[in-house]
């Protein structure tokens, strides 16, 4: 493993497909826009499109060909396509664990042996393609309190993969906003209202911008919020207060209704028809923890 290497296997973990054929294959990594403008008013697919040189710097000698872009509204994606046997493929594939889509893959056991760096660069590529950081994502009741989202469709078991790699190079997650019916509709009022449901979302890990600029971003218009509200946060909040673990603050709990949705067939067998009052005892069971 080398920096460019964890960084497209970050891509392609964070948001990418892989199309497998008899003797080729496709990879394709997605860069959505979740705004078309950033807080100041700056046109994201420019920045975006500026940000894919520095990428394309990376990942294209590693390939050993151009990345196919294209560009759309909402969206730039970058493909390219490799015989089934050439190494980068292989390699590919097997740190994702065979997944076929982000919402399938899982981060191979190898991917925690990595250096700190690498872990670093290999975050940095999931950033790329499925974090956000914007004035909205401030904690509520924090005046100050910028957070980084990490946005994960669907894929219970990225979400903790995620937190674990963060764990390992000594950043924090604030919280974890699980689709899960205790905590997307936790007092049931969705439910009650006829939207049975609506707590199936994507998850979201959550981490002060502070504590995110080891990890960073390469798409520009990401990096300069990062560094803008990483700043503001620090006129307001001290780090050392930032720099907590779950397991290393009191837990807030508020006893919550048994949801209907506990037991839904969509949910992770090991979860499923169990209730859970914090989403720090849900990370805890799933595997993030001390």
């Amino acid at each position: 493993m080398n920096l460019e290497m964890a960084y497209l296997v970050g891509l392609v973990l964070g948001n990418g497909e892989i199309q497998r054929g008899n003797t080729q294959t496709t990879v394709t990594i997605d860069i959505p826009y979740k705004n078309l403008y950033t807080d100041d008013l700056k046109d994201v697919g420019v920045y975006v499109k500026a940000s894919t040189v520095d990428i394309r710097s990376i990942v294209e000698p590693l390939i050993g060909h151009d990345l196919v872009v294209t560009q759309s509204k909402h969206s730039t994606k970058m493909s390219f396509t490799k015989t089934n046997d050439e190494y980068v493929m292989r390699e590919i594939v097997r740190f994702v664990e065979g997944g076929t889509h982000h919402s399938t893959m899982r981060m191979n056991r190898e991917l925690f042996d990595l250096t700190t760096d690498e872990k670093k660069v290999l975050l940095r590529g999931i950033s790329d393609v499925t974090a956000y950081i914007r004035k909205s994502n401030i904690a509520f009741g924090q005046e100050g309190a910028h957070r980084v989202y990490i946005e994960i469709p669907g894929n219970w078991y990225m979400v903790i993969d995620i937190a674990n790699m963060l764990k390992d190079i000594d950043v924090p997650v604030q919280t974890i906003d699980f689709g899960h019916p205790n905590f997307r509709d936790g007092k049931m009022v969705k439910y009650n209202q006829g939207h049975p449901n609506f707590w199936k979302k994507e998850h979201q890990v959550k981490i002060f911008a502070n504590e995110y600029l080891p990890v960073g971003f390469n798409i520009k218009h990401k990096q300069e919020a990062l560094e803008k509200y990483s700043e503001e946060l620090l006129e307001f909040i001290d780090p050392e207060k930032t720099h907590k673990f779950y397991w290393e603050k009191a837990v807030r709990r508020s006893t919550k209704p048994i949801h209907p949705g506990e037991n839904d067939a969509s949910l992770p067998a090991e979860i499923r028809g169990k209730h859970f009052d914090s989403w720090t005892d849900l990370a805890g069971y799933l595997g993030y923890g001390e």
